[in-house]
This record gives structure tokens, C-alpha cells and sequence, in this order.
């Protein structure tokens, strides 16, 4: 499997304008879960010619090739990130608006003992925490 998003496009027959390279560059690049505002403040920075419809149009044509996940919060901003990363649950802070990824054994051999009692084999599942801070003190 390819590594990269560019990688992935390719092999998936995507055409790579310079535009969809750099967008894809930038989502390469992030480490949180940037909405299109975010990746079009980003990749504009890099070329100033590139439209917010230019990163409406290559988020959806990524997501539709299943190279990027499209995240809802419940906020409204649809945010991205790499279909290919490793699994990972998300915990939502409600009042920052950050997303914090984590992994926990517990959790993952729960869900699978659930599907398991329900008559299922489990073969994905996505899991999403939603909170905020507790006071200290």
C-alpha cells in the first residue's frame, strides 16, 4: 500500500494537479483534524492561487476515494484526517473545540466481547468521547 496521500492518490488513478498536490501535502503534514478553512489557510499559505472551493472539491474527491475519514463533532466543521492511520478513538473537548486521540486495550477488547455476545464479528467501529476539563482543586 502506498504510504502517502499524494502515494495513494496515484495509485488510486487520481489526477494530481499541483493545487491537489499541495492540499495533499498539507493534510501529510497536519497532526490534528483540520476543517477546510484550516487546510485552505494552510495551503495558501504555500500557494496563494489555491481556492477555499479548490479544498472543498479535493476534500470531497479524497473522501470519496477512501483516502481521507470526514469527522463530525457536533459542531458543524466537518474536520479530516488520513484513512490510513492507525486506529485511534477520539475525545472531544467542548468548550476548546481539540480532539485527542488515544488508544485503550480496555476499550477495544470490550467492544469486541460486546459484538461477540451480540452474535457479531467485529470489524471496525468508531468511538467518540465528548467532555470538558474538570475544575482543579
Amino acid at each position: 500500500m502506498p504510504e502517502t496521500i499524494t502515494e495513494r492518490c496515484e495509485a488510486r488513478g487520481l489526477r494530481m494537479t499541483g493545487q491537489r498536490r499541495t492540499i495533499a501535502e498539507v493534510l501529510e503534514a497536519a497532526d490534528d483534524h483540520p476543517d477546510v478553512e484550516e487546510l485552505h489557510a494552510r495551503a495558501a499559505a504555500r500557494d496563494a492561487r489555491i481556492s477555499i472551493a479548490t479544498v472543498y472539491r479535493t476534500v470531497k474527491l479524497f473522501e470519496e476515494a477512501g483516502i481521507l475519514d470526514k469527522l463530525e463533532f457536533g459542531n458543524g466543521r466537518a474536520r479530516y484526517e488520513d484513512a490510513e492511520r492507525e486506529h485511534h478513538d477520539h475525545l472531544i473537548d467542548m468548550q476548546s473545540g481539540e480532539v485527542i486521540e488515544f488508544v485503550d486495550p480496555e476499550i477495544e477488547a470490550l467492544q469486541e466481547k460486546i459484538a461477540e455476545q451480540l452474535g457479531y464479528r467485529l470489524v471496525g467501529h468508531r468511538l467518540e468521547l465528548y467532555g470538558v476539563p474538570r475544575r482543579k482543586g
